[in-house]
């Protein structure tokens, strides 16, 4: 059985490590863009904040680590079609640029998401970050470390940590978000309010109901939002407006739900039997018996 499993942040990590425990016979193969593999990125506001000293730590597995459970791990190199009826891959070692095709009897989709870039006038400004991967939690650790007014635009999960963990370091922090509440995914209104009210009692200046409209840079070197409740000067902005599947490769090929999840069973399989999904490319399955008796 060949098994290749495209990217390996975190759940082709996993996925590599428990094939080969369980089945060390599987022929698995790796190919990942980059050349550091298992980034932690739910670490980085821990790292902000002092209760990680060094990102390093939040690596916790290696191309060698899983070359000695038997897995062949191609790093820098990007996967660029996957042909679903014919089994196959064409991809790129971003190295030399030589171009070649692989084939599989099961893949793997652990692609991971991307930072969605709104489209707003200065986004492209040195001083406005996103965060997802490693180099982009360096570059804000070290904003950090040189800046003190600090924005973070977009107040959902990630906005949320970066807030708290800016205040605790001593930071001045602005939040923005275009809705009446923050976290409006995951809390309703009320429990919304009272997190506000908490970031508050920590010196997090929130601003609900204001959409950031563009970035300009002054020429004493501030950033400034601009935004339909008015302008506001910082020294930074990090931007966290959500994420975006990266699921183009099978697009026409499996089933992908509207926001471009790729759908999966009980078993991570895509609508391909032999495609799996795990990670941010997939959409998690909702569980509507939870807190009911299991059936037997």
């Amino acid at each position: 059985m060949k098994v290749i499993i495209v990217g390996a942040t975190h759940a082709g990590t996993i996925a590599a490590t428990e094939i080969l425990k369980i089945h060390p016979e599987t022929d698995v193969t790796i190919y990942e863009r980059n050349n550091n593999f298992s980034f932690l990125s739910c670490g980085i506001s821990l790292y902000l904040d002092g209760q990680v000293n060094r990102l390093e730590d939040m690596f916790y597995s290696s191309p060698e680590e899983l070359r000695d459970l038997g897995a062949k791990v191609e790093d820098n190199h990007d996967v660029l079609q996957i042909d679903a009826v014919n089994h196959e891959v064409q991809v790129a070692n971003m190295v030399t640029g030589k171009v070649f095709t692989d084939t599989y009897d099961k893949l793997v989709m652990a692609t991971g998401s991307t930072p969605v870039v709104p489209p707003i006038f200065g986004i492209d400004n040195a001083k406005v970050l996103l965060c997802k991967n490693y180099q982009q939690a360096q570059e804000i650790y070290q904003a950090s470390e040189k800046y003190h007014r600090i924005a973070i635009v977009g107040a959902g999960y990630s906005g949320t940590e970066f807030a708290e963990a800016l205040a605790k370091t001593g930071h001045e922090v602005q939040m923005f978000q275009s809705g009446g509440q923050i976290l409006d995914n995951y809390v309703g209104k009320q429990m919304s309010d009272s997190i506000v009210d908490m970031l508050a009692q920590h010196g997090v200046e929130i601003f609900l109901n204001h959409r950031v409209t563009g970035f300009n840079g002054d020429s004493e070197g501030n950033l400034e939002l601009e935004t339909a409740g008015g302008n506001y000067q910082v020294d930074a902005a990090i931007v966290t407006s959500g994420f975006v599947a990266n699921s183009d490769l099978l697009h026409g090929q499996v089933e992908v739900e509207k926001h471009g999840f790729l759908l999966v069973n009980g078993h991570m399989q895509t609508t391909n039997p032999d495609i799996y999904a795990a990670g941010d490319c997939s959409m998690v399955r909702f569980n509507q018996l939870v807190g009911q008796p299991i059936p037997r």
